[in-house]
């Protein structure tokens, strides 16, 4: 935003081009929120201003306007990113980041546009208004020229630091912070306390007069009062003189370093090694130099700590302020949805990088039920029911002669060891019936079986059929038969 300076570059700019002469032509486009939300609109501005005399340009802090012939006089503020063109002449404050083609007129974004007369000697003069963000403001006051600051919203604006030096004293400003309870930024931004300054001047003044912006105004000290005082009309006057050419500034000043937030490879420090950090005061982004802006009062907040190096924590914390403790993490309830327990004697599954799907999750949870089961050298037991009648079965099979390097050789289970998961029921435990060792997984083994029992059925069906058809069946049949039937292994 154009703060008192670069509003002073544009007041230079129309003394020099405008002021002495007659506008010949106005032209002005309307828009709701730059006329409108003022109370004007474009064709009152043509009106009031065509044909008459431009006899001066002044300025209050961030508002300038034209002292015309005769009254109404245009009253206008820029805004976030408003500004005053004037055709052949490079009227910015910074370079654009685009070249601008010099036979484009009226300029893209432009409010108003004006056309001096022609005069001997003097060539005609074209300038225009310019906003894309619209935040700008026109108006008309019909006042006389000499009271115009006498008329809204002026009047209800604070002095400016050049123009009211009478004014802005050490004792009215030590008055006016002792009379708020807000940070010292804060108070600076407000334009109703003090006109013209926005937020680059309101930390560069901060950094010269060694005040950190978040400390409470009305605890400043006498002495950080005079001190400030004297910033404030160090800071506004040399930005005013040099018309916010920042080339002209002097290269101790934080402007000069201030700009490389956000930007890759920037150290956000001055040539002297001091960091410069940023925080928000007042709704604005603030750079700050800890090791020089020291609190010595009660503030709006703390600089983060971990943006601070050992040395600048000092600086910038108050006596006694210890970093919060970090929450500490609960953890995770025995028994809680989404965890599964396991027995001392259950193998723990191996965590896995992928994410497991449905059908994994439950192969995977097949998988370790049957390696849990499949102890070495155990037969398989057949348990007595359990409380709700279902009887649980444990198979086990033998070791093909390597161990497993997942789990520890287990004993052979004997009757009691479900002694305590049935200490509840009153059914006898049945002695285990012993069976031959099963050397394939129990699901393969009972598809086999399956299998060998459907062969035996139809060999038993395919015998005697041919016995009452003919008793002397031959030989390869009867072996047939009898290798069919033979083949439960």
């Amino acid at each position: 935003m154009p703060e008192i300076g670069e509003v002073a570059r544009i007041v230079n700019y129309i003394r020099q081009h405008l002021v002495g002469r007659t506008l010949a032509v106005v032209k002005a486009q309307h828009d709701e929120n730059v006329y409108g939300k003022v109370g004007t609109s474009a064709a009152e501005l043509e009106k009031a201003l065509t044909g008459k005399k431009v006899v001066g340009a002044k300025q209050q802090g961030k508002y300038f306007w034209l002292e015309m012939s005769s009254p109404p006089h245009p009253l206008m503020h820029f805004g976030m990113a408003g500004w005053f063109k004037i055709k052949g002449l490079e009227t910015a404050y910074y370079k654009p980041t685009k070249p601008v083609p010099a036979d484009e007129w009226p300029p893209k974004y432009w409010k108003f546009t004006l056309e001096t007369l022609e005069e001997p000697g003097k060539p005609v003069t074209k300038a225009a208004f310019v906003d894309f963000r619209r935040f700008a403001r026109i108006r008309l006051i019909d006042s006389p020229a000499d009271e115009m600051r006498n008329a809204t919203p002026l009047k209800e604006n604070g002095p400016d630091p050049v123009v009211d030096k009478d004014i802005l004293t050490e004792e009215w400003l030590a008055e006016i912070c002792a009379k708020k309870h807000i940070p010292i930024k804060a108070l600076l931004l407000d334009q109703a306390n003090i006109s013209g300054i926005g937020n680059w001047v309101g930390d560069e003044i901060m950094y010269d007069a060694k005040i950190h912006p978040e400390q409470y105004s009305n605890t400043l000290s006498a002495a950080q009062i005079a001190q400030l005082h004297k910033s404030i009309h160090y800071v506004c006057s040399l930005s005013v003189e040099t018309l916010a050419d920042s080339s002209k500034f002097p290269e101790e000043w934080l402007f000069k370093h201030r700009w490389g937030k956000g930007k890759k490879d920037s150290k956000n420090q001055l040539p002297n090694g001091a960091r410069i950090v940023f925080m928000t005061v007042g709704g604005r982004t603030s750079a700050v130099v800890p090791s020089v802006q020291k609190k010595t009062g009660k503030v709006a907040g703390d600089v983060k700590k971990e943006d601070l190096s050992e040395s600048e924590t000092d600086a910038v914390m108050e006596d006694g302020d210890d970093e919060k403790p970090k929450p500490k993490i609960k953890a995770k309830a025995k028994g809680a949805k989404g965890t599964k327990k396991f027995k001392d004697d259950e193998a723990v599954p191996e965590a896995s990088d992928t994410k497991p799907t449905t059908k994994n999750k439950k192969r995977s949870a097949r998988v370790a039920k049957i390696e849990s089961a499949n102890l070495e050298s155990e037969p398989e037991v057949e348990q007595a029911p359990t409380t709700n009648g279902t009887p649980s079965k444990t198979r086990k099979r033998k070791s093909k002669g390597t161990e497993s390097h997942d789990h520890a050789e287990q004993p052979p289970v004997e009757e009691e060891s479900n002694s305590e998961e049935h200490a509840d029921t009153d059914t006898e435990m049945p002695k285990p019936k012993k069976r031959k060792p099963v050397t394939k997984t129990p699901v393969k083994a009972a598809k086999k079986t399956m299998a060998n029992t459907a062969a035996k059925r139809n060999a038993s069906a395919r015998g005697s059929k041919a016995k009452a058809s003919s008793a002397g069946a031959d030989a390869p049949a009867r072996r047939r038969s009898t290798r069919v039937s033979g083949g439960d292994v």
